[in-house]
C-alpha cells in the first residue's frame, strides 16, 4: 500500500510543471557528454578496442552474447547522477547478430523513414530535416508509457563515421525535446518551457558496431536528463524512474537487432 501511495504521489507532481533545467544541470549534462565523447573517440581509433568492455565478467558477457542475450550495464557512477534538480542516466548495452552485415545496420539508422516501423511503438513518426554526407538533422516524435504515457517531439543532430567497413559508429544529440499535450487529437498543442515536466530534458545517443565472428556486434550508450525525484518519496520512487532509461535502451537495442535480423 505504500509503494501505490508514493507511486501516486509521484504522479501528482509529475503533472507540476518543472520549466527548463537548471544552468547547473545543463552545465553538467554537457560536461560529462563532452568526456563521454572524448572516449568513444579514443575507442573509435582502433580496430581493437572500438567496444568498451563489459562492466560485468568480460569473458561472461561475451558468452551471454552468442548466446543472444543482452547484455545491459549502467555506467553512471552514483555520485554523478545527481545535478540540481535533475537527474543524468547513462547505460550501455551490447547485442550480437548472427549474419548482420556494418553496412546493413548503417543502412537501417540512416533510414529515418522506417523508424515507425522498427521501432515501434516508441517512435510514433520520423524523418530527416537536412542532410549533408555523414550528417543528417532529424525529427521524431516518440511515446513512452510507464504507468502514464508521455508524447514528445525530438530534434537531433546525427553524425555518422567509419574506421572501415567492418567498424562503424553514429552519434546523436538532441537539440531540441518538446512536450506534446493531446497527441493525436484536436487539441493536440507543444507545451512551452513553462508548462514542460522534465520527463527528458536532454539526450545523446551513440552507437559503436563491430562486424566479426560471422555477425554484428551492436553497443548503445544513452546519456539522459531529466527532472529530480520529489522529496521524500526518493526510496521508493528512484529505482522506479531508473529504469526507464534502462528499458528505453533496451528496447531500442532489441528492436535494431531484430530488424536487421530481417
Amino acid at each position: 500500500m505504500l509503494v501505490i501511495c508514493c507511486l501516486l504521489l509521484f504522479l501528482d507532481t509529475s503533472r507540476v510543471a518543472m520549466g527548463e533545467p537548471t544552468p547547473a544541470a545543463v552545465s553538467g549534462f554537457n560536461s560529462y557528454s563532452k568526456s563521454v565523447g572524448a572516449r568513444l573517440a579514443q575507442q573509435h581509433r582502433s580496430p581493437n578496442a572500438f567496444l568498451a568492455a563489459a562492466t560485468s565478467d568480460p569473458v561472461d558477457a561475451e558468452t551471454r552474447l552468442r548466446r543472444g542475450e543482452l547484455v545491459i550495464d549502467r555506467v553512471t557512477p552514483s555520485k554523478d547522477a545527481e545535478l540540481p534538480g535533475a537527474m543524468l542516466h547513462h547505460w550501455r548495452g551490447t547485442a550480437f547478430a548472427p549474419g548482420a552485415k556494418a553496412a546493413d545496420f548503417e543502412r537501417l539508422m540512416r533510414d529515418l523513414n522506417s523508424y515507425p516501423q522498427h521501432f515501434s511503438p516508441q517512435v510514433v513518426q520520423a524523418k530527416v530535416l537536412t542532410q549533408d554526407g555523414s550528417r543528417m538533422q532529424a525529427w521524431m516524435r516518440v511515446r513512452q508509457k510507464h504507468v502514464i504515457t508521455v508524447v514528445m517531439d525530438t530534434t537531433y543532430d546525427i553524425t555518422f563515421g567509419r574506421l572501415d567497413a567492418g567498424h562503424g559508429y553514429s552519434i546523436s544529440e538532441s537539440t531540441r525535446i518538446a512536450e506534446i499535450d493531446g497527441a493525436g487529437t484536436k487539441t493536440e498543442r507543444t507545451l512551452d518551457s513553462n508548462e514542460e515536466h522534465g520527463f527528458l530534458w536532454r539526450q545523446n545517443t551513440y552507437w559503436s558496431y563491430v562486424e566479426r565472428d560471422g555477425g554484428l556486434y551492436l553497443q548503445i550508450e544513452s546519456i539522459s536528463l531529466t527532472r529530480s525525484i520529489p522529496n521524500g518519496v526518493g526510496w521508493v520512487i528512484k529505482p522506479y524512474v531508473e529504469s526507464i532509461p534502462r528499458e528505453s535502451l533496451e528496447f531500442t537495442l532489441r528492436s535494431a537487432c531484430n530488424a536487421i535480423r530481417k
